[in-house]
């Protein structure tokens, strides 16, 4: 039997909500065995500020540090929107992914079949959808120095963000991203700037290098990222494996949730480098879509993207591919029965809330035991 020690860091908003789900889950597991689920808790973003005054504290990050993985909720909201830049809700979740050294972002876009209607677009073009959008989540203009507002005088002041790469940063990502084609259909589409931003320029030199080098066996298109977002939206299936840097990884996979139907429905991975001697990475799973503070506490919100975010952790942290389907198969045949949460209902049709959606999860967990 194999123990894997989890932290879990529900945060603000619906995070709680969704993540007390991810306990059944959990406990489902455990029960079944034989791997076994310990799990620790801690606070973070708004929750932390008001008990500590900071993001997230010293305490809880040696936590994350120890963890097999950690399993993130959400963070933010408007009671917090005025406190200082360095202790903001975000500031937590950004020194988790720093501290952690979490470099690559996975973020899948998959259609199920009984939602294809709810995305935005025909649902011709997302029928059979699933992509990967990798985005490099340590670099970057967000972490970029200089980073300043200065004040000018006159009333007038200057923002300076600043976008910086280093060749090993981009081709560390790019190698995940190579690898991780070929196991779904061969194919990355390398996303930047060339035309007018000179990390752009190392971004396709870099990549072009290592897929000569050492993925020549997989198919490699460069595509400028403005140009990308409207292949997206024009034509979302011709795409396998993204791999982009943080910020187009944050405009691209936002846009490639819409196309499924909801944010509520897509899960992410955020992963370090393998340890030489444990052989296991730093690692951190959550959901896309926020703390949707106008409706926490409502038991409303939809549970789905928490726990195929738990899913991810069984399949990239654990190796529990088996575990992790059965997770997938479990929401596909609860939404073929016609659960919906009111994000991804049609007008009309009938919806559940947030613990109806995880039982039902559930129940579709026990059938196929």
């Amino acid at each position: 039997m194999t123990t894997h020690n989890l932290l879990l860091l529900p945060g603000d908003g619906i995070g709680p909500e969704v993540m007390a789900e991810v306990k059944r889950v959990i406990a489902f597991f455990n029960e079944q065995g034989p791997d076994k689920f310990t799990f620790d808790e801690g606070l973070v973003g708004g929750a932390c500020y008001d008990a500590h005054k900071v993001s997230i504290t010293d305490e809880t990050m040696e936590k994350a540090k120890a963890a097999d993985a950690v399993i993130f909720g959400a963070v933010g909201g408007p009671k917090w929107d005025k406190v200082d830049y360095d202790v903001r809700p975000e500031a937590g979740l950004l020194r988790l992914r720093k501290d952690l050294a979490l470099y690559a972002n996975l973020r899948p876009a998959v259609t199920y079949p009984a939602l294809a209607s709810a995305s935005s677009l025909k649902p011709e073009l997302v029928e059979g959808l699933d992509i990967m959008i990798l985005r490099e989540l340590t670099g970057g203009v967000y972490f970029g120095e200089p980073k300043t507002i200065t004040d000018l005088g006159n009333g007038q002041k200057r923002a300076i963000d600043t976008q910086v790469y280093d060749s090993y940063e981009i081709e560390r990502i790019g190698r995940v991203a190579f690898e991780l084609a070929r196991k779904r259909r061969n194919k990355v589409t390398s996303m930047e700037k060339r035309n007018v931003m000179k990390s752009g320029l190392l971004w396709n030199e870099v990549i072009t290098a290592l897929h000569a080098r050492e993925f020549k066996d997989v198919q490699l298109e460069h595509q400028l990222a403005d140009s990308g977002g409207m292949q997206l939206v024009r034509n979302p299936k011709q795409f396998d494996v993204i791999v982009t840097d943080n910020l187009f990884g944050d405009i691209l996979s936002d846009i490639a949730a819409m196309l499924t139907g909801s944010l509520g429905m897509l899960a992410s991975a955020s992963l370090g480098e393998v340890d030489p001697k444990t052989k296991r990475r730093k690692a951190l799973y959550e959901p896309v879509h926020g703390s949707a503070p106008d409706i926490a506490g409502k038991g409303l919100a939809n549970p789905i993207a928490m726990i195929a975010s738990f899913g991810m952790a069984l399949r990239y942290s654990f190796d529990l591919g088996k575990q992790a389907d059965m997770i997938d198969e479990a929401i596909a045949a609860t939404l073929d029965k016609g659960f919906r949460t009111g994000d991804i209902a049609a007008p009309g049709e009938k919806t559940v809330g947030t613990s109806e959606m995880g039982s039902a999860i559930l129940a579709e967990l026990a059938a196929q035991v």
